[in-house]
Protein backbone atom coordinates (compact mmCIF):
# COMPACT_ATOMS: atom_id res chain seq x y z
CA UNK A 1 0.00 0.00 0.00
CA UNK A 2 1.51 3.14 -1.02
CA UNK A 3 1.71 6.07 1.17
CA UNK A 4 0.35 9.78 0.11
CA UNK A 5 2.38 12.39 -0.79
CA UNK A 6 1.25 15.48 0.07
CA UNK A 7 3.14 18.46 -2.11
CA UNK A 8 3.35 21.96 -1.88
CA UNK A 9 3.43 23.51 -5.48
CA UNK A 10 5.26 27.12 -5.31
CA UNK A 11 4.68 29.42 -8.43
CA UNK A 12 8.20 31.17 -9.48
CA UNK A 13 7.65 34.73 -11.04
CA UNK A 14 10.90 37.06 -11.25
CA UNK A 15 12.70 35.49 -8.76
CA UNK A 16 9.94 35.47 -6.27
CA UNK A 17 7.22 33.42 -4.83
CA UNK A 18 3.61 34.67 -6.13
CA UNK A 19 0.17 32.62 -5.67
CA UNK A 20 -3.15 33.41 -7.67
CA UNK A 21 -6.93 32.64 -8.30
CA UNK A 22 -8.02 30.81 -10.91
CA UNK A 23 -3.92 31.74 -12.52
CA UNK A 24 -5.27 35.41 -12.21
CA UNK A 25 -5.22 38.03 -9.37
CA UNK A 26 -1.35 37.05 -8.44
CA UNK A 27 -0.04 38.01 -4.91
CA UNK A 28 3.49 38.03 -4.25
CA UNK A 29 4.34 35.20 -1.54
CA UNK A 30 8.27 35.61 -0.58
CA UNK A 31 11.21 34.11 -1.74
CA UNK A 32 11.40 30.68 -2.74
CA UNK A 33 14.70 29.79 -0.83
CA UNK A 34 13.28 31.14 2.00
CA UNK A 35 9.86 29.13 1.27
CA UNK A 36 11.69 25.83 0.34
CA UNK A 37 13.87 26.21 3.76
CA UNK A 38 10.13 26.36 5.95
CA UNK A 39 8.45 23.42 4.16
CA UNK A 40 12.01 21.63 4.89
CA UNK A 41 11.68 22.27 8.35
CA UNK A 42 8.01 20.42 8.31
CA UNK A 43 9.93 17.55 6.06
CA UNK A 44 7.51 17.74 3.42
CA UNK A 45 6.95 14.59 0.83
CA UNK A 46 8.29 16.42 -1.77
CA UNK A 47 8.05 20.31 -3.43
CA UNK A 48 7.21 21.70 -6.43
CA UNK A 49 8.76 24.72 -8.47
CA UNK A 50 6.90 26.01 -11.29
CA UNK A 51 7.97 29.32 -13.20
CA UNK A 52 5.03 30.33 -14.45
CA UNK A 53 6.20 32.53 -16.83
CA UNK A 54 9.22 30.86 -18.40
CA UNK A 55 7.11 29.96 -21.84
CA UNK A 56 5.87 33.17 -22.18
CA UNK A 57 8.91 35.09 -22.06
CA UNK A 58 10.59 32.74 -24.08
CA UNK A 59 13.56 31.77 -21.52
CA UNK A 60 14.32 28.75 -19.58
CA UNK A 61 13.98 28.14 -15.64
CA UNK A 62 16.19 30.10 -12.85
CA UNK A 63 18.73 27.62 -12.52
CA UNK A 64 20.30 29.44 -9.67
CA UNK A 65 17.54 29.40 -7.73
CA UNK A 66 17.09 25.75 -8.13
CA UNK A 67 20.73 25.31 -7.40
CA UNK A 68 20.56 27.00 -3.60
CA UNK A 69 17.08 24.88 -2.79
CA UNK A 70 19.09 21.78 -4.07
CA UNK A 71 21.46 22.84 -1.21
CA UNK A 72 19.15 24.56 1.19
CA UNK A 73 17.17 21.30 1.80
CA UNK A 74 16.71 17.73 1.80
CA UNK A 75 13.13 17.06 0.38
CA UNK A 76 13.04 15.82 -3.24
CA UNK A 77 11.63 18.16 -5.93
CA UNK A 78 10.58 19.00 -8.74
CA UNK A 79 10.62 21.84 -11.10
CA UNK A 80 9.18 23.03 -14.17
CA UNK A 81 8.64 26.05 -16.50
CA UNK A 82 10.42 26.63 -19.82
CA UNK A 83 11.57 23.53 -20.21
CA UNK A 84 12.31 22.60 -23.68
CA UNK A 85 14.65 20.88 -24.82
CA UNK A 86 17.04 17.66 -23.02
CA UNK A 87 19.39 19.79 -22.14
CA UNK A 88 17.54 21.83 -20.43
CA UNK A 89 16.49 19.15 -18.71
CA UNK A 90 19.88 17.92 -17.83
CA UNK A 91 20.45 21.25 -16.68
CA UNK A 92 18.30 21.16 -13.64
CA UNK A 93 18.60 17.70 -12.89
CA UNK A 94 22.60 18.91 -12.55
CA UNK A 95 21.25 21.78 -10.25
CA UNK A 96 19.83 19.49 -7.87
CA UNK A 97 16.27 18.74 -8.67
CA UNK A 98 15.25 15.55 -8.98
CA UNK A 99 12.16 15.69 -11.71
CA UNK A 100 11.77 17.54 -14.30
CA UNK A 101 7.98 18.90 -15.12
CA UNK A 102 7.03 19.69 -18.58
CA UNK A 103 3.76 21.40 -19.87
CA UNK A 104 3.30 23.81 -22.87
CA UNK A 105 6.62 22.10 -24.17
CA UNK A 106 4.66 17.95 -23.48
CA UNK A 107 1.92 19.05 -25.16
CA UNK A 108 3.30 20.86 -28.22
CA UNK A 109 5.91 18.09 -28.64
CA UNK A 110 5.12 14.84 -27.04
CA UNK A 111 7.98 13.78 -28.08
CA UNK A 112 9.88 15.75 -25.96
CA UNK A 113 8.58 13.65 -23.17
CA UNK A 114 9.73 10.28 -25.04
CA UNK A 115 13.54 11.65 -25.06
CA UNK A 116 13.75 12.66 -21.48
CA UNK A 117 12.19 9.35 -20.44
CA UNK A 118 14.77 7.65 -22.37
CA UNK A 119 17.86 9.85 -21.33
CA UNK A 120 16.82 10.16 -17.82
CA UNK A 121 13.94 7.34 -17.01
CA UNK A 122 10.57 7.92 -16.71
CA UNK A 123 10.67 8.28 -13.10
CA UNK A 124 12.30 12.11 -13.70
CA UNK A 125 9.49 13.00 -16.05
CA UNK A 126 6.23 14.88 -14.99
CA UNK A 127 3.72 16.36 -17.12
CA UNK A 128 1.77 18.93 -15.58
CA UNK A 129 -1.40 19.66 -17.68
CA UNK A 130 -4.29 22.51 -16.91
CA UNK A 131 -7.42 22.49 -17.30
CA UNK A 132 -10.70 24.56 -17.97
CA UNK A 133 -14.02 23.60 -17.68
CA UNK A 134 -16.34 23.79 -21.19
CA UNK A 135 -19.50 24.82 -21.28
CA UNK A 136 -20.53 21.25 -22.40
CA UNK A 137 -19.47 19.70 -19.28
CA UNK A 138 -16.08 18.60 -20.28
CA UNK A 139 -12.79 20.23 -20.11
CA UNK A 140 -10.33 21.40 -21.96
CA UNK A 141 -6.15 21.47 -21.78
CA UNK A 142 -4.66 25.21 -21.59
CA UNK A 143 -1.61 26.04 -22.06
CA UNK A 144 1.37 29.05 -21.76
CA UNK A 145 0.56 29.63 -17.94
CA UNK A 146 -3.61 29.02 -18.77
CA UNK A 147 -3.31 31.64 -21.95
CA UNK A 148 -3.55 29.84 -24.86
CA UNK A 149 -6.77 26.81 -25.14
CA UNK A 150 -5.53 23.71 -27.26
CA UNK A 151 -9.02 22.50 -27.81
CA UNK A 152 -7.78 18.85 -26.31
CA UNK A 153 -9.09 16.58 -23.73
CA UNK A 154 -6.85 16.55 -20.95
CA UNK A 155 -7.88 12.39 -20.27
CA UNK A 156 -6.71 11.94 -24.15
CA UNK A 157 -3.44 14.03 -23.53
CA UNK A 158 -2.93 12.16 -20.20
CA UNK A 159 -3.10 8.84 -22.24
CA UNK A 160 -1.05 10.16 -24.64
CA UNK A 161 2.08 11.66 -22.21
CA UNK A 162 1.64 8.08 -20.33
CA UNK A 163 2.42 6.42 -23.84
CA UNK A 164 5.42 8.66 -24.48
CA UNK A 165 7.02 8.35 -21.23
CA UNK A 166 5.71 10.57 -18.58
CA UNK A 167 6.45 9.09 -15.11
CA UNK A 168 3.59 10.93 -13.57
CA UNK A 169 0.73 13.39 -14.40
CA UNK A 170 0.32 16.60 -12.73
CA UNK A 171 -3.52 18.05 -13.37
CA UNK A 172 -4.43 21.15 -12.11
CA UNK A 173 -7.76 22.57 -12.38
CA UNK A 174 -7.74 26.26 -13.49
CA UNK A 175 -11.41 26.59 -12.17
CA UNK A 176 -10.57 25.62 -8.75
CA UNK A 177 -7.02 27.24 -8.24
CA UNK A 178 -6.22 29.20 -5.52
CA UNK A 179 -10.10 29.34 -4.65
CA UNK A 180 -9.66 26.86 -1.86
CA UNK A 181 -12.77 25.20 -2.37
CA UNK A 182 -12.02 21.53 -3.18
CA UNK A 183 -10.45 19.54 -6.24
CA UNK A 184 -12.45 19.49 -9.49
CA UNK A 185 -13.09 15.99 -8.55
CA UNK A 186 -14.95 14.46 -11.73
CA UNK A 187 -11.63 15.78 -13.56
CA UNK A 188 -9.14 14.02 -11.24
CA UNK A 189 -10.99 11.10 -11.34
CA UNK A 190 -11.54 11.17 -15.12
CA UNK A 191 -7.36 11.78 -15.74
CA UNK A 192 -6.64 8.64 -12.88
CA UNK A 193 -8.85 6.48 -14.33
CA UNK A 194 -7.19 7.04 -18.00
CA UNK A 195 -3.85 5.78 -16.84
CA UNK A 196 -1.69 3.17 -15.01
CA UNK A 197 1.35 5.49 -14.19
CA UNK A 198 1.13 8.26 -10.25
CA UNK A 199 -1.54 11.62 -10.91
CA UNK A 200 -0.95 14.12 -8.85
CA UNK A 201 -4.37 15.95 -8.09
CA UNK A 202 -4.08 19.97 -8.36
CA UNK A 203 -6.18 23.02 -7.84
CA UNK A 204 -8.21 23.73 -5.06
CA UNK A 205 -7.28 22.64 -1.88
CA UNK A 206 -8.70 24.35 0.93
CA UNK A 207 -8.30 21.45 4.02
CA UNK A 208 -6.94 18.14 4.98
CA UNK A 209 -10.37 16.57 4.36
CA UNK A 210 -10.20 18.05 0.38
CA UNK A 211 -6.74 16.43 0.38
CA UNK A 212 -8.42 12.96 1.66
CA UNK A 213 -11.29 13.45 -0.86
CA UNK A 214 -8.84 13.39 -3.78
CA UNK A 215 -7.31 10.17 -3.09
CA UNK A 216 -10.55 8.75 -2.20
CA UNK A 217 -13.03 10.03 -4.09
CA UNK A 218 -10.81 10.81 -7.53
CA UNK A 219 -8.47 8.32 -7.32
CA UNK A 220 -5.28 10.56 -6.92
CA UNK A 221 -2.08 9.01 -6.20
CA UNK A 222 -0.43 11.97 -5.24
CA UNK A 223 -2.46 15.45 -3.68
CA UNK A 224 -0.70 19.36 -4.16
CA UNK A 225 -1.73 22.80 -3.21
CA UNK A 226 -0.42 26.05 -3.26
CA UNK A 227 -2.54 28.85 -1.20
CA UNK A 228 -3.77 26.04 1.57
CA UNK A 229 0.00 25.65 2.49
CA UNK A 230 0.86 29.75 1.84
CA UNK A 231 -2.25 31.76 3.56
CA UNK A 232 -3.77 31.96 6.85
CA UNK A 233 -8.00 33.57 7.15
CA UNK A 234 -10.02 35.41 4.99
CA UNK A 235 -7.63 37.79 4.32
CA UNK A 236 -4.95 35.25 3.15
CA UNK A 237 -2.01 36.32 5.24
CA UNK A 238 1.15 34.76 3.99
CA UNK A 239 2.12 31.93 7.04
CA UNK A 240 3.25 28.34 6.15
CA UNK A 241 1.93 25.41 7.22
CA UNK A 242 1.99 21.78 6.25
CA UNK A 243 -0.56 19.14 8.04
CA UNK A 244 0.68 17.12 11.13
CA UNK A 245 0.34 13.48 11.33
CA UNK A 246 -2.42 13.95 13.37
CA UNK A 247 -4.26 16.46 10.97
CA UNK A 248 -3.91 13.77 8.30
CA UNK A 249 -4.98 10.96 10.69
CA UNK A 250 -8.22 12.31 10.71
CA UNK A 251 -8.72 11.90 7.29
CA UNK A 252 -6.07 9.60 5.67
CA UNK A 253 -6.22 5.85 6.16
CA UNK A 254 -3.46 5.14 8.31
CA UNK A 255 -1.62 2.90 5.51
CA UNK A 256 -1.32 6.27 3.52
CA UNK A 257 0.15 8.34 5.75
CA UNK A 258 3.80 8.75 5.99
CA UNK A 259 5.23 9.21 9.45
CA UNK A 260 7.30 12.37 10.07
CA UNK A 261 7.92 15.16 12.36
CA UNK A 262 5.78 17.81 13.50
CA UNK A 263 6.90 21.64 13.55
CA UNK A 264 5.46 24.30 14.31
CA UNK A 265 3.92 26.61 12.24
CA UNK A 266 6.69 28.66 10.81
CA UNK A 267 5.97 32.44 9.50
CA UNK A 268 8.52 32.85 6.19
CA UNK A 269 10.62 35.74 7.67
CA UNK A 270 11.17 33.48 10.66
CA UNK A 271 13.24 30.99 8.12
CA UNK A 272 16.01 34.09 6.78
CA UNK A 273 19.20 33.98 8.38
Amino acid sequence: MHKVRVIPVLLLRERGLEKGVRFTDFKYVGCPVNAARVFNRHNVDELVLLDTRATVEGRGPVNDIVREIARESFMPFTVGGGVRSVEMMRDLLVCGADRVALNTAAVETPELVAAGADRFGRQCMVVSLDARQTPGGGWEVVTHAGTRPTGRDPVAVAREMAEAGAGEILITSIDRDGTMEGYDLPLVRAVSEAVSIPVIAGGGAGSVAHLAEAVYGGGASAVSAGAFFLFFGKRRTVLITYPTDRDLAKHFRPEHIRPKDTPEVVPLDAARR
